[in-house]
């Protein structure tokens, strides 16, 4: 590991991501990683509850983090690997949290059935994207913003705290606060690498792709719920006629 991504994600973290991996850092690990590894969501989730995690055998073959959930043990990532640097991606805090935002709301559906033991269980248990809805609404949704993502205030508050603290605990040898915006020049001085020629700087998962991608959890969610209720109403009517005949028999 290499660089180690301490930014919050939709700070164009995906962006970074391919630019990283465009410089010869890659691969590097985002939450899409999750998505495409349902298994990876058990270990980060064993992480955030304090288990310890070897990291260095998790996520051997990455060069790069960034995004969640890695960002949220940037201080391990650190101590497993003393010798990478440090990129703190930061956006305007507005603009982040507007679109942090989108996705809270493509996920709604699923806070209020949280409450449920049973149903908190069932989400997990979707397809494909189950382990990746529990792990963000245990990572980012409840540890790291107390429920309260959409309280403006205290998002934004959540965000400005964290950017302190890297800067705090990084030292600054180690450390490049960056905005994506700012292009090849910063984030390849820091790297020590040369720019590439003739290569624009990634700019990727805008608000369309966004879009496209809740609608597709959220289609998944629906049908898996709705394959649910079915069974459960199954289950009723069965245990029913069970008890039925049951009754009868005496």
């Amino acid at each position: 590991m290499k660089v180690i991504g301490a930014g919050f994600g939709r700070t164009g973290t995906y962006s970074i991501k391919v630019a990283l991996e465009e410089l010869g850092f890659g691969p590097c690990y985002h939450m899409i990683d999750v998505v495409q590894n349902p298994s990876h969501a058990a270990i980060w989730r064993a992480a955030a509850r304090g288990k310890k995690v070897d990291f260095r055998t998790f996520l051997g073959r990455y060069e790069a983090t960034v995004d969640w959930p890695a960002c949220s043990f940037y201080k391990e990532l650190m101590e497993a690997y003393p010798d990478a640097k440090v990129l703190l991606s930061v956006r305007d805090p507005d603009k982040w949290l507007n679109s942090l935002l989108k996705i809270e709301d493509g996920l709604s559906v699923f806070y209020p059935l949280r409450r449920i033991r049973l149903l908190a269980w069932f989400i997990g248990t979707m397809p494909t994207i189950g382990p990746s809805v529990t792990l963000i609404l245990d990572l980012i949704w409840e540890r790291t913003f107390d429920r309260r993502l959409s309280d403006r205030a205290h998002a934004i508050d959540v965000y400005h705290r964290h950017i302190e603290e890297v800067k705090r605990y990084v030292p600054a040898d180690r450390l490049l606060v960056y905005d994506a915006k700012e292009g090849w020049g910063p984030l390849c001085a820091f790297l020590g690498v040369p720019v590439p020629e003739g290569i624009p700087m990634p700019h990727l998962n805008d608000k369309e792709e966004i879009g496209t991608n809740l609608m597709i959890m959220r289609r998944v969610a629906q049908i898996w719920m709705g394959f649910g209720v079915v069974v459960v109403v199954g289950l009723v009517v069965a245990l029913f006629f069970v008890v039925r005949a049951s009754t009868r028999g005496h």
